[in-house]
């Protein structure tokens, strides 16, 4: 999934919202008598004043945005009507900062009454009514304001989305609201309403574009570090919300998963680009600690293979990070004997000039970990032809692989490159690939702009271990949770499907040429554990991810707007599944937490071949 050049392109601040976004007017502009609030909002999810004037609109001044492209301010009216599913809030965008208007002034605005796509109308975000071109009038000030509407776990329904109209190509836009029924329309129906939560918990931690998650049912698909497990696309967490800030960037929490926004946190109820709706906060609760502490998995014994993956990054010597990474590997991880890496670039990292050779990352992180206190890996990988394996342009992600020369042995076969596969044989009545490191299928469709499996042959202990690195097409250009078709199109899939369906081929390969053989498939799969992907993956029984060994509550290698959620698996053989003498651990010591050094947990397999 989303790292650093892919992911969080996403997380950027309310400020840069508006910089790819789209504005729908329905109609030529057209005049319209005197409206209340309510009658602009509607009680669908765009306004029946679309593309039309409005005059005297009044309210009294709920927030001031004055920064970014986004800037303006909400009003609310503070006589509502009685239809729970008309919002009694709204935007009003000034595109410069707003003057002449403060916090509690009385108001009446009039304008043009647009819906705002953020993201731009192929994002397939919901749109945000405002009211633009606006002239105002301050009636009074220093009014009281109206309250807030009390966000709880009892008041947010258990139901996500409605189904989308498909007449409307599953959108969900023209729905009449039904507040008490979804999840979504309820947030809907307060939009641009002054809002509060109270004494809630961090399920997503603060990310450097200073923004959180919360959730405001304590309950909902809890793990024991006090985040949100996302376990079905058709199961979710209702209690979600993001957490931004109207005040200084300085004084926003940096928080952790499990930690607690104590007190009051309130402000308006907008929509943004990167998470849908989101609190923006004038009133910040008090951060109180949950105290998390960073997981350490067990040693490995004598007669086991320690098997890892860990996405680091897109790793480039010019990184500071290299120490932190050699202790997570040392420390939190115990020193595995082999570790499959993703997103090692090149050695000029992002530096777009035909370097694909990444040996000197390779051997700064090794220098790193003997300095940790760790062992003197060896590694094997194979440079990408330049600017083909997707990523950071000119960064040449790949995989690589670490091993312990001193506890595993790897098993060269010359002739690996970017684009010649690897194969299986068969010798003596046992299976051995023909390259060792090799590419898997590099050539296929399936791997275009996106990194080709990196297969071994390692032994130990006299047993020949064959491992095969993945990192798969990330999720890219899928519509949002809280998108208006519903159910969201996952288009990214298309393509992981079909790199799933080569590697099962593959493993297949290995299993019909040796049927005892001991196969890993690992990385970031960039998809859930429950997902069509991982199905396709595991086949008709070659291949079983073993993150399912664990209780439910448990996987997880990710954290992604408030979601706990499995991207990085490893699968294992039927001959390793089939004696149960294996344990599996989700190593906690990135995703949940603020000052992280890859957005990915690292995932640990120890097993006896």
């Amino acid at each position: 999934m989303p790292s650093k050049s892919s992911a969080r392109l996403a997380a950027l601040t309310v400020a840069a919202v508006c910089s790819a976004a789209s504005t729908i007017v329905l109609t030529t502009p057209a005049h319209a008598d005197s409206v209340r609030v309510h009658d602009v909002q509607g009680s669908t999810r765009t306004s029946p004043y679309a593309g039309k004037q409005v005059t005297d609109v009044a309210g009294i001044v709920t927030g001031i945005r004055t920064y970014g492209s986004s800037r303006g301010f909400w009003i609310q009216d503070p006589n509502p009507d009685a239809d729970p599913a008309t919002s009694e809030g709204v935007f009003v965008f000034t595109s410069s900062a707003p003057k002449g208007v403060a916090v509690g002034d009385s108001v009446t605005v009039s304008g043009t009454v647009s819906e705002y796509v953020p993201g731009g109308a192929t994002s397939g975000n919901q749109s945000l009514t405002e009211i633009t071109k606006p002239s105002f009038t301050v009636l009074s000030s220093g009014n009281k304001l109206p309250a807030a509407t009390t966000i709880t776990a009892r008041s947010v329904p258990a139901a996500y989305a409605p189904p989308g109209d498909p007449t409307a190509n599953g959108s969900i836009n023209a729905l009449p609201l039904k507040p008490s029924k979804y999840a979504l329309d309820y947030y809907e129906a307060l939009e641009g309403m002054a809002v509060r939560v109270s004494d809630t918990r961090v399920v997503g931690a603060t990310d450097p574009y200073t923004e959180l998650w919360v959730t405001v049912k304590s309950h909902e698909n809890r793990n024991r570090h006090g985040g949100t497990v996302y376990g079905a696309y058709d199961a979710q967490n209702t209690g979600r919300l993001q957490i931004q800030s109207l005040g200084s960037t300085a004084d926003f929490p940096k928080a952790n998963v499990g930690d607690t926004l104590t007190g009051t946190t309130a402000g308006p109820l907008d929509y943004n680009q990167f998470g849908g709706y989101t609190l923006v906060a004038s009133e910040l609760g008090t951060l109180k600690t949950g105290d998390l502490k960073r997981e350490t998995t067990r040693k490995q014994r004598g007669g086991e293979l320690s098997v890892a993956t860990y996405n680091v990054e897109n790793l480039d010597p010019s990184d500071n990070t290299f120490a932190a990474h050699a202790a997570a590997i040392v420390k939190n991880l115990e020193s595995p004997d082999i570790v499959s890496l993703e997103e090692i670039q090149d050695n000029n990292g992002a530096t777009n000039d035909g370097t694909v050779a990444a040996d000197q990352t390779l051997t700064k992180l090794i220098d790193a970990i003997v300095s940790a206190g760790g062992p003197k890996y060896d590694w094997r990988s194979i440079d990408p032809a330049n600017n083909t394996d997707g990523g950071e342009p000119g960064g040449n992600i790949r995989q690589a692989f670490l091993f312990n020369p001193e506890r595993v042995s790897f098993t060269d076969r010359a002739g690996g490159d970017a684009t010649t596969a690897t194969d299986v044989t068969k010798v003596r009545g046992k299976a051995r690939l023909t390259l060792s490191p090799g590419r898997v299928a590099p050539a296929d469709e399936a791997w275009k702009n996106s990194r080709k499996p990196l297969a071994g042959e390692f032994a130990f202990r006299g047993r020949t271990v064959f491992v095969i690195a993945n990192h798969f097409n990330s999720k890219g250009g899928d519509q949002g949770l809280t998108s208006q078709y519903q159910p969201p199109s996952r288009s990214s899939e298309t393509q992981r499907h079909q790199q799933a369906t080569l590697v099962n081929a593959f493993v297949k390969d290995i299993l019909d040429t040796q049927k005892n053989a001991d196969v890993v498939t690992l990385g970031d799969i960039n998809d859930f554990e429950f997902s069509k992907t991982a199905k396709l993956l595991e086949g008709r029984g070659e291949l079983w991810s073993a993150i399912k060994s664990l209780p439910r509550s448990e996987r997880y290698s990710y954290v992604y707007q408030g979601n706990s959620q499995v991207l990085d698996q490893i699968l294992i053989s039927p001959s390793i599944r089939r004696d149960c003498d294996f344990e599996y651990d989700s190593v906690h010591i990135n995703a949940e937490f603020n000052d992280q050094i890859s957005d990915h947990d690292p995932q640990v397999l120890r097993f006896r071949p």
